[in-house]
């Protein structure tokens, strides 16, 4: 069983692409769903409850799991997951699926748009920089199903690679 980390800015297509990936047969958990993330004022958002996504992480049998999150302590367990994979695309393409999303109301404001931005810029970079792989969010959903179940599969990914 592979475990598969998937991250990116709001409106990447997370979610969308567990959907896909949950309809292949493969495991997924959206850390976005209620018990898998408490609210810290220290970091100022919301953070994985690592006691409850380690325990999700420790089994090897079944179906790969693709687990989405964009919290800011998701690097603590990143040796935990084989791969981890930033979702990306370019800012009129997030703000674009955000205004047209019906699935989830973050990012219809102003102000969220604005720390949407400021996240882009600020924390994507960071993110670039300890993935294993990048893939590019504004093709076909299809294609990214496609390029994540690829690494559910492939026995090769890892995080050295």
């Amino acid at each position: 069983m592979r475990k598969v980390l998937v991250t990116g800015m709001s409106g990447t297509g997370k979610s969308s692409a567990l959907v896909g990936l949950a309809r292949l047969g493969f495991r997924v958990i959206d850390t976005d769903e209620a018990g898998w993330t408490e609210w810290s004022d220290d970091d100022g958002g919301y953070v994985w409850r690592e006691e409850r996504i380690a325990e999700l992480l420790v089994g090897d049998d079944g179906p790969s799991l693709y687990v989405a999150a964009a919290v800011s302590n998701q690097g603590r367990l990143y040796s935990r997951f084989d791969a981890v994979v930033l979702l990306s695309a370019a800012p009129e393409v997030l703000l674009s699926r955000i205004e047209n999303r019906t699935n989830n109301p973050y990012g219809k404001t102003p102000a969220q748009r604005e720390l949407i931005l400021r996240d882009l810029a600020e924390v994507e970079p960071l993110l670039r920089r300890t993935c294993t792989r990048e893939i590019d969010a504004a093709q076909p959903l299809a294609r990214i199903v496609d390029q994540l179940a690829e690494l559910g599969r492939d026995c090769s990914a890892s995080m050295d690679g």
